[in-house]
């Protein structure tokens, strides 16, 4: 089959019928984010910087959910396109039941224990007195995280991608609404600053839970119950478990990895743990395009690859190669333009104000690199049951080069931030060639259905 990069209308209808809604629910997502950030910063570098820091927690959850939403993605993406709505509505109650144990372990966690979580990333006491508060009350929100998030990938898989991103974008609106009357104390509330943003988040969650129970039971093409819950099937938990490991492990090693770059910063002092905080969440911003594209990618070639039309889904992995190079251009130039903007609109001390230019600058160049191996990795690599690549690619990259050297940087040779921030941005860099290489050996292009 020919590549026909551009006049393949149906593909590119296809890809943005599910990337572009994705993307935006991936924006207000990383909304939430930005606007804890924008309004704690604006009148407490601490609260800001400590809520950042907490939020690391929930980061990590995302890890565990990540494994189990992916795995729920990329075999629900190849049942749905072979049109086996009993595999997909099991695939879909595994899914619900492992989320909700992780979600259950990280409410215990943040509940009782926020103190002992809260000197993982900082030794600051100011800066952990702000995040035990925080964690005592967006813990419950923990809780729901999980259900919401598999209950929203099934409406991905079974095409209400844009139902998905009105539930999304409707929450996250809420959010930064109650964000605003909460941390600052509107219309006759009190002033709660971080604990006002926990709480915020609280109300959302609940509501984004609600939502997506009511519109799953007006849709549900699968016809799906609750008995489904109750269903036995030795083969497709196999295939589950097996798909989902390695997921889960590449997802542990990238994400335990990406929070010590935080712990770094926090252990850097105050002005770069800062610093740190805005450019991670401007870098979540921008990222959204690719993770839409990755998530798209996957359905999209996953639905060929299920269907039994392997040299289809194989010229579809082509087209997206080149859209990912793209994707990374256009990332880079959105850091570089986004620069000013954030400078002039957060107010940091003068050396945060420094940290954040120079973190911003090498960010740009990192933005490559995350879109590229996005979309390649965690869309294309994964729909075909390509897992195991990540997780050696991050084992050389991650923990063999970038860890080790911003470890050494922070605790033996004490380099200046900028240093140490460069080094936790070496892995999706050096992980280009490799992945490039491994791509075009066509390994992913494989039906994983029975």
């Amino acid at each position: 089959m020919k590549l026909d990069l551009f006049s393949d209308k149906t593909f590119y209808k296809k890809l943005a019928h599910i990337s572009l809604p994705i993307a935006l629910q991936s924006l207000m997502l990383a909304l939430v984010a930005a606007s804890d950030a924008f309004m704690l910063g604006h009148g407490d570098q601490n609260a800001m910087t400590a809520v950042s820091l907490a939020t690391q927690i929930q980061f990590v959850q995302n890890l565990f959910l990540g494994g189990i939403i992916f795995t729920t993605t990329i075999l629900g993406a190849q049942y749905w396109g072979k049109k086996d709505h009993a595999s997909l509505n099991y695939l879909f109650s595994l899914g619900l039941k492992f989320a909700f144990f992780v979600s259950l372990c990280f409410f215990i966690a943040c509940r009782f224990f926020p103190e002992l979580l809260m000197h993982i990333f900082t030794n600051e006491p100011v800066l952990i007195e702000i995040g035990i508060q925080y964690l005592k009350i967006a813990s419950y929100s923990y809780l729901l995280t999980g259900l919401s998030q598999i209950i929203l990938v099934i409406l991905k898989v079974t095409d209400y991608a844009h139902t998905v991103a009105i539930i999304s974008s409707l929450t996250v609106v809420l959010n930064i609404i109650l964000n605003a009357l909460l941390i600052f104390g509107l219309l006759g509330l009190p002033e709660l600053g971080a604990q006002g943003a926990a709480t915020a988040t609280l109300i959302a969650r609940i509501i984004e839970l609600i939502s997506c129970l009511a519109v799953f039971y007006h849709l549900n093409k699968t016809r799906f119950s609750p008995t489904d819950l109750l269903r036995r099937h030795s083969l497709l938990l196999q295939d589950f478990i097996k798909c989902m490991l390695p997921l889960l492990g590449a997802h542990l090693v990238w994400g335990i990895g990406f929070t010590s770059y935080t712990a770094f910063m926090g252990h850097l002092g105050k002005d770069p743990a800062a610093a740190n905080s805005i450019a991670s969440v401007v870098r979540d911003l921008v990222c959204c395009l690719c993770n839409g594209l990755a998530t798209g990618a996957g359905i999209v070639v996953g639905n060929e690859l299920g269907a039994g039309q392997l040299e289809k889904g194989k010229c579809y992995g082509d087209r997206l190669f080149i859209i990912a190079i793209i994707c990374g251009l256009v990332s880079t130039l959105l850091m570089l333009i986004s620069t000013p903007i954030v400078l002039h609109y957060i107010t940091l001390t003068p050396d945060a104000q420094k940290a954040l230019k120079g973190m911003m600058l090498i960010m740009s160049f990192y933005m490559i690199g995350r879109a590229i191996n996005s979309i390649l990795i965690n869309g294309i690599f994964d729909c075909g049951g390509d897992t195991l690549f990540d997780m050696y690619s991050l084992a050389v990259t991650m923990w063999g080069i970038a860890v080790p050297l911003a470890f050494l940087g922070t605790f033996v040779f004490h380099w200046p931030a900028l240093i140490v921030y460069a080094c936790t941005c070496l892995d999706e860099v050096g992980k280009i060639p490799w992945v490039i290489v491994h791509y075009r050996k066509y390994k992913w292009v494989k039906d994983l259905t029975r």
